[in-house]
């Protein structure tokens, strides 16, 4: 260990593999937020923090079944003269189960009132947890997969993941704040769900897409809603000085 600790190698395989999780932790936030939308206030909290733990608790456990996950990427079947693998299919259900929420969430998000959306999606806190561990074990595949190219050094990835894990935890907070009291962000969340969800099932059908376009997409997105709410802010401030001064007139 001591070794690992003074190889100076160590420590850029573990800062590469630390920004790989904080990219995948992003995706994972993200979903946990929505999802405890579903819950009463005063157990979004609990499920976040539950949430992100057992995540994690699930990704240093496909770490340690190294040998399972790599034998995922071996051909199980051909279709059209194509090979699928363990791993394409995983990311072709897991994409279709991110989508089919994604949009089902999105089509309520929009089409009915806050508290409707809020009343016709609320569920128990096992079965958002369930969901969590699920879509965060398709997350992890590629990131545990592309970890093993980099080292075999099982203490370097796990510590990479734990130290994603702390950031993960102090912005959760910050993250489902925007997304439960801005509806622009919760639509663009839903909406960056959506286009991962795609994205896992083209990658299990061999359709490569650069990930960078679709955190380019979200980060225009996000650019633009900070935009909207300044100017929201703007006009708000410009409507209570008008206000005051016919008031005071």
């Amino acid at each position: 260990m001591l070794e690992l600790i003074l190889d100076p190698q160590a420590w850029v395989i573990f800062a590469t593999l630390f920004t790989l999780e904080l990219v995948l932790g992003v995706d994972n936030v993200v979903f946990i937020s929505v999802l405890c939308e579903r819950l009463p206030a005063s157990q979004r909290r609990l499920a976040r923090n539950l949430g992100i733990g057992l995540a994690v608790s699930a990704r240093i456990v496909l770490v340690f079944s190294i040998a399972w996950v790599m034998s995922l990427t071996e051909p199980l079947f051909s279709l059209a003269e194509r090979p699928f693998t363990g791993r394409d299919l995983i990311m072709i259900g897991g994409g279709a189960f991110l989508l089919a929420k994604s949009l089902k969430e999105l089509y309520l998000w929009l089409s009915h009132s806050e508290a409707a959306h809020a009343n016709k999606l609320r569920t128990g806190l096992a079965v958002v947890l369930l969901q969590i561990v699920a879509v965060d074990a398709v997350f992890s595949m590629d990131s545990v997969i592309t970890a093993v190219g980099l080292t075999s050094e099982v203490p370097i990835m796990v510590a990479a993941i734990l130290a994603s894990a702390v950031v993960m935890v102090l912005t959760a907070e910050k993250i489902n704040r925007l997304v439960s009291e801005f509806p622009g962000f919760k639509t663009l969340a839903l909406l960056f769900l959506v286009l991962l969800g795609g994205l896992l099932m083209a990658e299990g059908f061999a359709i490569h897409i650069n990930k960078g376009y679709v955190y380019f997409a979200m980060a225009f997105g996000l650019v633009l809603e900070l935009c909207h709410i300044q100017l929201a802010k703007k006009r708000a401030a410009i409507k209570a000085t008008s206000l005051a001064a016919e008031s005071a007139g």
